[in-house]
């Protein structure tokens, strides 16, 4: 989906879209998604299936970057180790990734009756954001249930915004949630797909910037002060109990982004990582400069290096893109990743949620007067 072309807002774009414009446009790459909503309940599950096939035996080639290390995720260890991811990739909220964990391991046991017994163990990946400003977070309203729902109803649509494990995230003083675009290279006479799902929770109000305008989305906190009975600075009101935006308590570029990015191209986990790394750029125009209090982390995954879990052969064989020409797929990468940053933005509805908190989508933004 991404942006849609009757948007009131532009952004650059020297690479033809996706079919879809979403990272499923990565063929076999399929979403799902389980939105929990329920006056202060504001969370979620998105999962992620790299392929439609048995992902521990055939693994897909992968690389992260932790952009900003104040997060919890699970399993990026052996992705930096070993270059590889065999599950699915699920998101969920802060709290839950331990209920999540568990959920996906009964779910790679069910599928892999050698795991633990004729092989090795599964290294599970699970990612996280706090929701806690608009999802009553302590009560831990995600179960293992709600993760199975989301990795049996994986498909090549999904919906983008305030739903999934988006639902309770907070952007740049914004509704943040999922979202998602992709972007089309040739090689070699070739097509190839790179696509990018992200759950935005990150950035601080007043900072937002969209094809290089910036937005002061102070105006909504002052906005959302006024129709809570807030009187924004000179209130008393702290962010996130009453009222949801106060300046004095979100000026912080906090809260966390989970970035994936998907391609059939055939790369190396070590440029599997570097494309990794260019996520920040687009980090960067959107506004954000990754403060202390943010979780900023980007895996990157291939579907045209595939990795058994058995082989009866020492030496494999794998392609991969030549470094002196891989410019154009960061830059694509980059292109993919700020419209599915903004496209979270675009499409999650303004929210009301736990302690009286309210923020607004981009849309109703836009709109005010």
């Amino acid at each position: 989906m991404g942006i849609p072309s009757d948007a009131p807002i532009r952004l650059h774009r020297k690479f033809e879209r996706g079919d879809r414009n979403k990272i499923t446009d990565v063929q076999g790459v399929r979403v799902g998604q389980v939105t929990l909503q329920d006056g202060e309940i504001n969370t979620g599950v998105t999962a992620v299936l790299p392929h439609c096939g048995n992902i521990f035996r055939d693994k897909v080639m992968a690389g992260c970057s932790v952009l900003n290390g104040f997060g919890k995720s699970i399993g990026l260890v052996q992705i930096q180790e070993l270059g590889t991811i065999e599950t699915p990739i699920v998101m969920t909220n802060t709290l839950s990734i331990g209920t999540a964990f568990t959920a996906l391991t009964k779910y790679m046991l069910e599928q892999n009756e050698d795991i633990g017994v004729s092989t090795g163990t599964v290294n599970c990946l699970v990612t996280e954001c706090n929701d806690g400003r608009l999802n009553d977070i302590r009560g831990l309203h995600v179960r293992e249930e709600h993760v199975r729902q989301a990795l049996d109803s994986a498909s090549d649509d999904f919906e983008e915004g305030a739903v999934g494990a988006g639902t309770g995230m907070v952007c740049l003083g914004l509704k943040g949630g999922i979202g998602s675009a992709s972007r089309k290279i040739t090689a070699d006479g070739g097509e190839y797909v790179i696509g990018a799902l992200v759950m935005t929770n990150y950035g601080s109000a007043g900072n937002l910037v969209i094809d290089g305008i910036h937005y002061d989305t102070t105006k909504a906190a002052a906005r959302t002060d006024e129709t809570s009975g807030c009187a924004g600075e000179s209130s008393g009101c702290a962010a996130g109990t009453t009222g949801a935006v106060s300046t004095g308590g979100e000026d912080k570029d906090r809260g966390s982004v989970i970035i994936l990015i998907a391609t059939d191209l055939p790369l190396s986990e070590r440029q599997l990582t570097r494309v990794s790394k260019r996520a920040m750029i687009a980090l960067a125009r959107t506004g954000s400069y990754c403060g202390n209090g943010s979780g900023d982390i980007a895996i990157t995954f291939t579907t045209a290096n595939r990795c058994a879990h058995y082989s009866e052969k020492d030496i494999l064989k794998y392609g991969m893109f030549f470094d002196e020409n891989i410019d154009r797929v960061f830059e694509a990468s980059v292109e993919a990743v700020e419209e599915a940053l903004i496209s979270s933005l675009y499409h999650a509805k303004t929210t009301e949620g736990v302690r009286g908190s309210r923020y607004m989508g981009l849309k109703d933004f836009l709109n005010m007067d």
